[in-house]
């Protein structure tokens, strides 16, 4: 697929406010999390992909600075070439404005956006032109304190009807890695 981002025009940029980041980050810090790439997690954002067929797959674990993907997927071949023949790579790091989990976090709720550009709130946000993402699906990763943690979310350069069976996976897989994160030591929360 050939894509050129359009030029800037003016974005309606409405990153929620984190007001959790903190406690987050020393959860986070506690748990080993958050500061390099996990095998595991990795892992566990390509068995997402596979799930459901999208080209990128994340495990992030925002902090008070950013994003950062502890689990991460992109395909070998970048799903979108601009059209001086260069491809955009999605890195491990992403400033918090940029992409759709800051919502899923503030929102404490999964989010099913299946195509980016039906909602303005979303249709400016940096990933569409740096990347091309068209659709995403992304759920909160909520410890049983009710600190969210980050999410786990894919994201397709082309629309998609993720439907309420995107919906319902998305949930389960999310709760199913709260688990096995809250597992990494046996220690309170905070």
């Amino acid at each position: 697929m050939t894509y050129d981002p359009p030029r800037p025009a003016g974005r309606l940029l409405l990153t929620p406010e984190d007001k959790e980041a903190p406690a987050r980050t020393r959860r986070l810090r506690r748990l080993g999390l958050g500061e390099r790439p996990e095998p595991a997690l990795d892992a566990f954002a390509h068995r997402l992909a596979e799930l459901t067929g999208a080209p990128y797959a994340m495990v992030n674990l925002p902090d008070e600075h950013g994003q950062f993907y502890a689990g991460l997927f992109v395909p070998a071949v970048a799903p979108v070439v601009r059209s001086d023949g260069t491809s955009p790579r999605l890195s491990r790091s992403l400033p918090r404005d940029h992409g759709f989990c800051p919502h899923v976090v503030a929102r404490r709720k999964a989010l099913a956006l299946e195509d980016v550009g039906d909602y303005p709130r979303f249709a400016g946000n940096p990933v569409v032109d740096e990347f091309g993402i068209r659709s995403y699906l992304g759920a909160p990763l909520i410890e049983a304190t009710g600190l969210v943690l980050g999410t786990v979310s894919v994201a397709d350069v082309e629309p998609r009807p993720w439907g309420k069976p995107g919906l319902t996976a998305i949930k389960e897989h999310a709760a199913l890695l709260v688990v096995e994160l809250e597992s990494r030591d046996g220690l309170p929360p905070y």
